[in-house]
């Protein structure tokens, strides 16, 4: 069987993906907070990869630590002044830290004092906490870290052979790779030959690019999935009929409690999608209001 029957598979069902874990009741990106996200009942946890100083990959979504953690107390002088519109503001870069110095810093208190002394983990200790979930991996921008010297998606690529990933097999969790940056993804499939689900990410900014069946059908050529900001949904929901006419799975983005838009909950937002838009997973911060299969 081809390693992407496999994940078809599984993936068969309407899904749930925990976003940064579950990110509405613990720090995003924290082994706790995958945790809480496959306890609540998530098929899969979504990861964010950053790369450190000496060349690990970290588990964050921002490129800079001060948002989520004690950086600015623990290393102040670490600090770069970085022009922002007409401001200077100052920030801590992920790739100006070694891993050994990353996890000095508590990455848990931002969120509140119940998690204090949280660490952020790498990609490797996330690979061997979380074997009873699949794996939701974003590639975070490839184009700064390689103006930098650095190829995160081969990075990655070493990662997942050495831990028998990158061919999906029974028993083995689950994993889907996915990027907003559409040449990392081409390359993503010559890399994996097809063998790795691969998922676009669209923003909704970039809406009138995928005007029709054909433009949203070529991502078929290199990848297994679409992943669209929800809104871009909403409005054109078209584009999940010519999505599944390419064989494209389709997985919208962030649905949360606290911004449920015109719904009356995130449950019911969900639904909406998955039952009326038809999608096949949704990454939300609260895997526990996804709505039961019998609701559907």
């Amino acid at each position: 069987m081809h390693p992407l029957d496999i994940a078809e598979q599984h993936l068969r069902r309407k899904a749930v993906i925990g976003h940064r874990g579950a990110s509405g009741y613990a720090p995003e990106h924290t082994l706790r907070s995958y945790d809480l996200a496959l306890d609540q009942g998530a098929d899969a946890v979504e990861q964010d990869l950053h790369v450190t100083r000496d060349g690990v990959l970290l588990c964050l979504h921002d490129r800079t630590l001060e948002r989520t953690t004690d950086v600015r107390a623990v290393f102040p002088e670490r600090g770069r002044d970085v022009i922002i519109g007409e401001q200077i503001t100052r920030q801590w870069f992920v790739h100006d830290f070694t891993v050994e110095e990353i996890k000095r810093l508590d990455a848990g208190s931002w969120f509140s004092a119940g998690f204090a002394g949280l660490r952020i983990p790498t990609f490797q200790e996330v690979i061997d906490a979380v074997g009873r979930g699949s794996l939701c991996v974003e590639l975070k921008d490839p184009e700064v870290y390689g103006s930098l010297g650095v190829d995160i998606l081969s990075l990655v690529a070493t990662t997942l052979r050495r831990n028998g990933l990158d061919r999906p097999r029974p028993g083995t969790p689950l994993l889907t790779l996915q990027c907003f940056h559409e040449p990392t993804v081409r390359r993503a499939a010559a890399t994996f030959d097809h063998c790795v689900p691969l998922v676009l990410l669209i923003e909704p900014a970039d809406a009138d690019r995928w005007q029709d069946r054909d433009s949203v059908g070529a991502v078929a050529d290199f990848a297994t999935g679409i992943g669209p900001g929800k809104a871009m949904l909403e409005a054109r929901p078209e584009i999940v009929r010519w999505a599944h006419q390419a064989g494209l799975r389709v997985t919208p983005w962030t649905f949360r409690a606290s911004a449920p838009g015109r719904f009356e909950s995130v449950r019911a937002e969900m639904a909406y999608h998955l039952s009326v838009l038809d999608v096949d997973a949704v990454i939300t911060d609260n895997p526990d209001q996804f709505p039961l299969a019998s609701s559907l």
